[in-house]
Order: C-alpha cells, then structure tokens, then sequence
C-alpha cells in the first residue's frame, strides 16, 4: 500500500512558485519523494522514465492544459504510469470544469488559492483511493460511482451491471408520506 510518507509524486505547473509552495508544503507533512516538472511535455518525460504514484497538474498551462495531460497520461502517453492518482489545481471551479477534469480521469481537484489542510486532504484521499480502473468510449479513469454498497437493491444504473430479462418490474408507486409515530 502506498502511504504519503512513500509515495512518489509529480508536482506539474508552469508557474515556479507554485511548484515550490506545493513542493514545501508535501516535504513539511512528510512526503520527501517530489518531482517537478513546468509543462506537459517535461511532465510526460519524467513519467515516462520513473513511476509516478500521484501527479498535482495545474489546469491552466500552455500549450497542454492539465485537462489534456491527464488524457494523455490516461491513454498511455506516460508509459506504465496511466493509472497514476492524478489531482487537478485550478482557481475555476465551476461545475462544466469538475465535470469536464472528471470526464479526464482525476481523482480530484484542488481549489486555489490552496491551503496545506486542502492540499494533504486531497492527497490522502486520492492515496487511499481504492476504486478499480474502468475504461469506457474515450474515458480511462477510477470509476466515477463513489460508495457502491455491494447490497444496492436498486434499479440497475447501467445495462452491464447485471443480465437480466425484459421482464424486470420495477416499484413505480409515488412514494407517500410516512410518519414513524404513527407507523404500526
């Protein structure tokens, strides 16, 4: 298992001093294993020769945005590394940008300004991730159902969830309201 304190990381933005905070802020938690990289290109390199078990990639670089470099790492562009635990940074955090770096494959994002409780939060979380690859249409990533109750009695979410026959019945009847105090 991957702990913080073993993990080898890959700290990816174009901007120095934004390396250097995030780098300090891993060292100053215990996690001393830090690689650098300032663009895509520098970034697949650096994968490409040493496993990576984390990457932290900036969303907003040139001329490979973070978006895209987490494509590429996904499909294969980082040699054995495609499924590294990736997080985005980025300031926008609107909803089209969460869908679209989620439609990437991280495992997620880092809100800037960032803050070390963020920052180690993230990482922790995207370390302990346990969630199986699934490669889908265009998409390679950690599957995007989080807390999957093996006991789900449901109705089937995708068609390649179960076999099943056509003749499924499904309770179709309008909930009603329900008051425990009256409830025999």
């Amino acid at each position: 298992m991957i702990t913080p304190a073993t993990a080898r990381i890959l700290v990816v933005d174009d901007n120095r001093n934004m390396r250097y905070i995030v780098r300090e802020m891993l060292k100053a938690a215990g996690m001393p294993r830090i690689a650098e990289a300032e663009s895509a290109q520098s970034a697949l390199s650096i994968a490409s020769r040493f496993p990576i078990d984390l990457a932290i990639i900036d969303w907003q670089m040139a001329p490979v945005d973070g978006v895209e470099l987490t494509k590429m790492i996904r499909n294969g562009a980082a040699g054995p590394n495609a499924e590294t635990k990736i997080l985005i940074m980025t300031a926008h955090t609107e909803l089209a940008r969460v869908a679209a770096a989620r439609d990437a494959g991280v495992h997620g994002m880092l809100r800037k300004p960032i803050t070390a409780r963020l920052l180690l939060s993230r990482v922790s979380s995207a370390l302990s991730d346990t969630r199986p690859f699934v490669r889908a249409g265009g998409f390679y990533g950690p599957d995007r159902r989080h807390g999957q109750t093996p006991c789900y009695e449901g109705p089937l979410r995708r068609a390649s969830d179960a076999s099943y026959d056509d003749d499924i019945v499904l309770d179709d009847a309008p909930l009603s309201a329900w008051n425990p105090r009256t409830a025999a």
